[in-house]
């Protein structure tokens, strides 16, 4: 939905590289277009299945930082209606979420005989579909039925555990930028610290609350009086972490709010940042359609090189980058028409009538 605050390049460019990274991850993930094309550039196809996927972080990072600037940019928030605003969220989240679930499950019929592996999911039933509808899926055991859906329920889950606690914070404390401070520093220590080392709670914001809860902590840090003592704050938390136990992808956490901070607090909201990154400022817009709709493409186009060029290398690596560049066009077109529009509750209860139905013609 639109708003009227201002766009902040440095995290449009984040967005923009994360949303890149993360598409190329896939695409080198999953087959068979990568495996055909894997000898011509062996260590780069490697590189971005095993380490692209961090680029999540920088996403939880932004996250966190972005949802207290709108709820809390100094610590004391003024929220009237908790429950109105998580069910906005949702909506934002759900409608071109929706659009893309049923695009998806066009896509996996259309491809299902063509592709070999586990790459297509199966048909989906009525439960799985509700459960994606609600961000459930992976809480209660549901297959996934895209790439990627796993991030929107864990997005929707911190911002909701956020908007809580800044509520608690608020209504039962005489000092409600201090409390707010102590609940989400003390959360994300914990998280660093205990939850995230257990990949058994990564469906839950538990896991994820530490890089998320970094993010916060710096937007904080920008908007205070004294960012330098911020920034020893957050560095000491994370290093503490990461000496508990060292994890790469909560080392770019920690590198991801430090650098946020910094920027904010030196140069302020407008700064570009400079080289190749201010050229990803216009996908970082777009990031979230972009990340919703090009596991169909992938599918869609992995099927088409698959049956004609199935062992072409050549073919199959601008298979590959034929995916990436129609993300783009196609995550534009989702983004104008569908995530920038406002919906209601009447078009999300189409929308998943809508999808349900095709999952129960397509089953």
């Amino acid at each position: 939905m639109k708003t009227s605050a201002p766009r902040l390049p440095l995290i449009d460019a984040m967005k923009g590289l994360a949303c890149c990274l993360i598409v190329w991850h896939h695409l080198a993930f999953y087959g068979p277009m990568s495996e055909v094309a894997r000898p011509l550039a062996p260590w780069l196809m490697d590189s971005l299945a095993e380490y692209a996927r961090m680029a999540v972080q920088l996403f939880l990072v932004v996250g966190g930082f972005l949802n207290a600037r709108s709820l809390a940019p100094r610590g004391a928030s003024r929220i009237d209606a908790p429950l109105a605003r998580i069910g906005r969220r949702y909506l934002r989240l759900a409608m071109p979420y929706l659009v893309a679930l049923g695009t998806g499950l066009v896509a996996a019929m259309l491809t299902r005989p063509w592709l070999p592996g586990p790459l297509v999911p199966a048909a989906p039933h009525e439960s799985q579909l509700l459960a994606h509808g609600l961000f459930l899926q992976d809480l209660v055991g549901e297959e996934a039925l895209s790439a990627g859906v796993w991030y929107v329920a864990i997005d929707f889950q911190l911002f909701a555990a956020t908007v809580l606690t800044f509520f608690v914070a608020q209504r039962w404390t005489s000092r409600p930028a201090l409390a707010a401070f102590c609940l989400v520093s003390g959360a994300a220590a914990v998280s660093l610290v205990v939850f995230n080392r257990h990949p058994e709670l990564d469906p839950t914001a538990l896991y994820f609350f530490g890089a998320y809860g970094l993010g916060i902590l710096a937007c904080w840090g920008a908007h205070s009086h004294r960012p330098w003592h911020w920034m020893a704050g957050i560095a000491v938390l994370g290093g503490v972490a990461l000496a508990v136990d060292f994890r790469a992808r909560i080392a770019i956490a920690l590198v991801a709010a430090l650098v946020l901070l910094w920027a904010q607090a030196r140069h302020g909201d407008g700064w570009m940042p400079p080289g190749p990154m201010r050229h990803l400022g216009g996908v970082g817009r777009i990031s979230y359609s972009v990340f919703l709709i090009h596991f169909p493409l992938l599918l869609c186009v992995g099927a088409l090189v698959h049956h004609r060029w199935p062992n072409l290398p050549w073919a199959n690596a601008a298979g590959m980058l034929a995916v990436f560049l129609l993300s783009l066009l196609a995550g534009a077109l989702l983004h104008r028409f569908v995530e920038t529009r406002a919906a209601g509750p009447g078009r999300l209860l189409l929308a998943m009538a809508s999808v349900l139905a095709l999952g129960a013609v397509l089953h």
